[in-house]
């Protein structure tokens, strides 16, 4: 991952750890670029739009779960409201022996 999105999500996730969304509606009064796909699924924009984060929430029980993240390009080939987490996708390949 390069390093300026990594900052971005860094910066991202403190702001979501610390959130306390009861709804999309309060989500988006924090984060109004946010795109709300269904009740449970959000698009997040990061570092200028260049990335996209896809995560899924369940608001009553304040679950957030990251699905997907990619550049804006392989955001556009994807469907959002079915794509699911793939660890392959996401694994760092310094771990491989």
């Amino acid at each position: 991952m390069r390093a300026g999105v990594k900052k971005q999500l860094d910066a991202w996730f403190a702001e979501a750890e610390r959130a306390d969304w009861k709804s999309p509606a309060e989500l988006k009064e924090q984060f109004r670029s946010a795109s709300v796909v269904s009740g449970e699924r959000v698009v997040f924009n990061l570092k200028g739009n260049e990335y996209r984060l896809v995560v899924a929430i369940n608001f009553h029980f304040q679950i957030l779960l990251i699905l997907w993240l990619g550049t804006h390009r392989e955001y556009d080939r994807i469907d959002v409201a079915t794509v699911v987490y793939e660890k392959e996708r996401y694994a760092d390949s310094s771990d491989s022996k």
